[in-house]
């Protein structure tokens, strides 16, 4: 077992982990293999269940399950067709949080909490925390624009004390988070733990290939560039040759290579065209993406997991926070954890000298 607790926050106290630490749920990387490792380091690590199927997802669950006795959760596409299927699943294998990229709606954070499922949408402004924290949720995510994949502009020193001034429930950092002096300063500003992307990516946990995690620390802090090119929404990424060819290509240039991935996609998933039909009318609904904007949605999983899983990074993308310009190593989920606690303590018990 890793460090003994010693930081009791919201989080903490609300999801029965150890230290205020969350993995958050990226896909094709946040596997069993990473969140058995984050689980039982004390943290609280997640699911991406996004591109799993619904039986890739249960199939995980009990792996998960069979190798910690510790808290962990799944993150969930709201606007997904079987978003509620996938609920009922959670609550069947008794996963203590469900974690979601959008707001969920009133009703299915209802049925979670019946079943003492720990809620947590992922909110970009503050009125987006309030409007979840009216229907129930009982915690936030923020991620700042420093953050990887799908990504706002407004950066996390601006954003954290925004929604911590819009709710009373607890709020968890992400964007730009790495280390304990992170941990430290966000839960001065009054947050109650961080989430890191792209620092759990580079552990020996993480199931990403080892040539590709060496591309990953090979960049500096400049080596991530933010485009909507790839899906139509902005998404921060290692800047690759392949992405600076997209950045520079024209839109029917892009499209057979995004209609042939929307059919592997297709394939993978083993949805219906009435399935994809109805998880685009979501998206249009619900974050207002036009049909261009709709079919590049589809080409996204594809082109990461062909650099993530398959370690091709001539055909894949490879989504990536701007702290991979400060990272140089690959440890253990526990021993990553082990030293943010540690030095958050030190940090935290020095400013204590400045009263």
């Amino acid at each position: 077992m890793s460090t003994e607790q010693v930081l009791h926050t919201p989080l903490t106290d609300l999801v029965g982990v150890r230290h205020p630490v969350v993995q958050t749920g990226m896909g094709w990387v946040a596997g069993p293999r990473l969140v058995v490792g984050t689980a039982n380091a004390g943290g609280l690590g997640i699911l991406a269940s996004a591109t799993m199927t619904f039986e890739e997802l249960e199939k995980a669950i009990v792996e998960v399950k069979s190798r910690t006795d510790q808290p962990f959760g799944v993150n969930l596409r709201a606007d997904a067709a079987d978003a509620p299927s996938r609920c009922d699943l959670l609550i069947e294998y008794g996963v203590k949080v469900a974690s979601f990229a959008l707001a969920p709606k009133p009703e299915l954070i209802a049925r979670l909490k019946e079943h003492d499922i720990v809620v947590i949408p992922s909110v970009g402004l503050p009125k987006h925390a309030k409007k979840v924290a009216g229907w129930g949720a009982d915690a936030v995510m923020i991620q700042g624009g420093e953050g990887g994949g799908h990504t706002g502009s407004v950066p996390t020193t601006l954003l954290l004390p925004t929604v911590l001034d819009a709710v009373d429930i607890p709020v968890i950092a992400a964007g730009g988070f790495f280390d304990g002096r992170g941990l430290a300063a966000a839960l001065s500003y009054g947050a109650a733990g961080i989430g890191m992307g792209t620092r759990f990516l580079l552990t020996r946990d993480s199931a990403v290939p080892d040539s590709v995690k060496e591309l990953y620390l090979s960049h500096d802090v400049n080596g991530t560039v933010v485009t909507d090119k790839v899906d139509g929404m902005p998404h921060r990424m290692l800047r690759t040759q392949l992405v600076e060819e997209i950045e520079e290509s024209s839109r029917l240039k892009r499209l057979t290579p995004t209609l042939r991935r929307t059919l592997e996609f297709k394939r993978m998933s083993g949805m219906s065209w009435l399935d994809l039909a109805r998880d685009g009318r979501e998206m249009k609904k619900n974050q207002g993406r036009s049909l261009a904007q709709m079919t590049l949605a589809a080409n996204t999983p594809m082109m990461l997991k062909a650099g993530l899983v398959e370690g091709d990074t001539g055909a894949g993308v490879l989504a990536s926070g701007q702290v991979v310009g400060v990272l140089d190593d690959l440890p253990t989920c526990e021993a990553l954890i082990d030293r943010i606690v540690a030095e958050a303590v030190t940090c935290l018990q020095r400013t204590q000298s400045y009263l």
